[in-house]
C-alpha cells in the first residue's frame, strides 16, 4: 500500500465545486491584487483567531520579515528565539542585521525551554521569537511575563499554529498569534490551513503595527505611489484567498480529524520501547499539524518506511545554530544538546484529514514491523 505523506488531492475532490466557483469567480470579474475575496478572507481569520488585524501577506517568510522589521529586530539588536525550528524563523532576524540569540528546546515538547530565556537577556535585547511547532504553543504566559518585566517586544511564529488556542493562567482561550505584539501565519499547501501554493497574514491587535503592517506589504505606500517607507511587495495572491476562504469554513472539523489520527497514532505506537512520542503541555488547545515521533534507528527506520511506500519527513535534520549560513554567530556542536539530539531522532509520520484509518493502520504495522526485526 502507498501512503502519501500529503496529498490535496482528496480534499480536491471531497469540495471540488466549491474549490472550482471560488476561483472561476475571480478569475470571471477580473484579476485583481488585493482583491474582495483577501479582505473577506482576512476578516474571517479575524473573526476566527479574535484577532483584531489580520493582514495578507505573500508568504509565512513575508509576514516574519515584514513583522520583524515593524517590531525593530534590525540594525545588531538581538533576539531570543530556538535553533530546532525552519530557517525562516531566524533568517528573518539575519535579513535586517540583527543578531538570532539561541536557546535550547524543551524535550517533551520541541518549543523553546522558557527557562533560560531570562538568563540571554542584556540591555541589547529587542525582542522575543517563540516558534509554536509542530502540535502545540510555547508558554505564552511566561514568555509574555518575560517581556513584559524587561519591556521587550513578541513576535510568535504561529506559522504552524492555525487554531492553536493558550489558555494558561487566563480564563479564556487565545488563539496563538493573538497574544505577542504580533503574529504569523503560513498557508503553504501542507499546514493545517493551506493554499494551493504561498500565502501568509500578520495579525496584531495593536492598531499603529498593524496599520505600518499594511503599508509595508505595498512598498510602504499609504496611498498608490505615495510612500511612507521603503516596503515590501508582498500582498496575499486573491485567488489563494479564495481557495483559503472554502477552507476555512471546514476547519474546525479538519482539526478534528487530525486528533483522530493522532489518537490512532498514539494507541498503536505508545507502547513501543523504541519510540517516544511528544507530550502537549499547558492549558491549551493542540492541534496535530504534525505527528512526530522520537525513534530509535531512526534513518534505518526512514528507509524502511520509504522501501515501504510510505511517506514521511524530517522536521529538522539540522539545527540552525548548526547550519552554515549562522556559523558566523559562533555557536558549535554541543551548545544546545537537546536540540542536537531531536535532530537525529525526530520523524514526522503521515496526518491529514483525508488519510484512511486503513493507511494509518499500515503505516503503525509496518514500523512495528521494523523493530522487530
Amino acid at each position: 500500500m502507498k501512503v502519501n505523506f500529503y496529498t490535496s488531492k482528496r480534499e480536491y475532490e471531497e469540495k471540488k465545486a466549491e474549490f472550482d466557483a471560488a476561483i472561476k469567480n475571480v478569475i470571471e470579474r477580473g484579476i485583481s491584487t488585493l482583491g474582495p475575496e483577501v479582505k473577506e478572507f482576512e476578516k474571517a481569520i479575524e473573526e476566527f483567531t479574535g484577532a483584531k488585524h489580520a493582514i495578507g501577506v505573500a508568504s509565512g517568510t513575508d509576514a516574519l520579515v515584514i513583522a520583524s522589521d515593524i517590531l525593530g529586530f534590525k540594525d545588531g539588536k538581538e533576539v531570543i528565539t530556538s535553533p530546532f525550528t525552519f530557517l525562516a524563523s531566524t533568517s528573518c532576524i539575519a535579513k535586517h542585521k540583527a543578531k538570532p540569540v539561541f536557546v535550547d528546546i524543551d524535550e517533551e515538547t520541541f518549543d523553546i525551554d522558557i527557562n533560560k530565556i531570562e538568563e540571554k537577556i542584556n540591555e541589547n535585547t529587542a525582542g522575543i521569537l517563540p516558534i509554536h511547532l509542530f502540535s502545540q504553543m510555547a508558554d505564552m504566559d511566561k514568555i509574555m511575563e518575560i517581556a513584559n518585566k524587561y519591556n521587550i517586544r513578541v513576535l510568535e511564529d504561529a506559522a504552524e499554529a492555525f487554531g492553536m488556542r493558550w489558555k494558561g493562567n487566563g480564563e479564556t482561550y487565545r488563539h496563538s498569534g493573538t497574544i505577542g505584539d504580533m503574529g504569523i501565519f503560513s498557508f503553504f499547501p501542507t499546514k493545517t490551513l493551506g493554499g494551493y501554493g504561498d500565502g501568509g497574514m500578520i495579525v496584531t491587535n495593536n492598531d499603529e503595527l498593524a496599520e505600518m503592517a499594511r503599508k509595508l506589504r505595498v512598498h510602504g505606500a499609504s496611498k498608490k505611489y505615495h510612500y511612507d517607507y521603503i516596503g515590501y511587495n508582498s500582498r496575499l495572491d486573491t485567488i489563494q484567498a479564495a481557495v483559503l476562504g472554502v477552507k476555512l469554513k471546514y476547519m474546525n472539523e479538519a482539526i478534528k480529524k487530525r486528533e483522530e489520527i493522532a489518537k490512532l497514532y498514539m494507541e498503536r505506537l505508545g507502547q513501543c520501547e523504541y519510540i517516544n512520542i511528544p507530550k502537549i503541555k499547558g492549558a491549551q488547545q493542540g492541534v496535530y499539524y504534525v505527528f512526530n515521533i522520537l525513534a530509535e534507528r531512526r534513518d534505518e527506520l526512514a528507509a524502511y518506511l520509504k522501501e515501504n511506500e510510505i511517506g514521511y519527513s524530517i522536521y529538522y535534520p539540522v539545527p540552525l545554530h548548526l547550519q552554515e549560513c549562522f556559523s558566523y554567530l559562533g555557536y558549535k556542536k554541543g551548545d544546545f544538546p537537546v536540540a542536537e539530539r531531536t535532530c537525529e531522532k525526530i520523524l514526522a509520520l503521515p496526518i491529514y484529514p483525508e488519510i484512511t484509518r486503513e493507511e494509518v493502520e499500515f503505516v503503525c504495522d509496518t514500523i512495528l514491523n521494523f523493530y522487530k526485526k
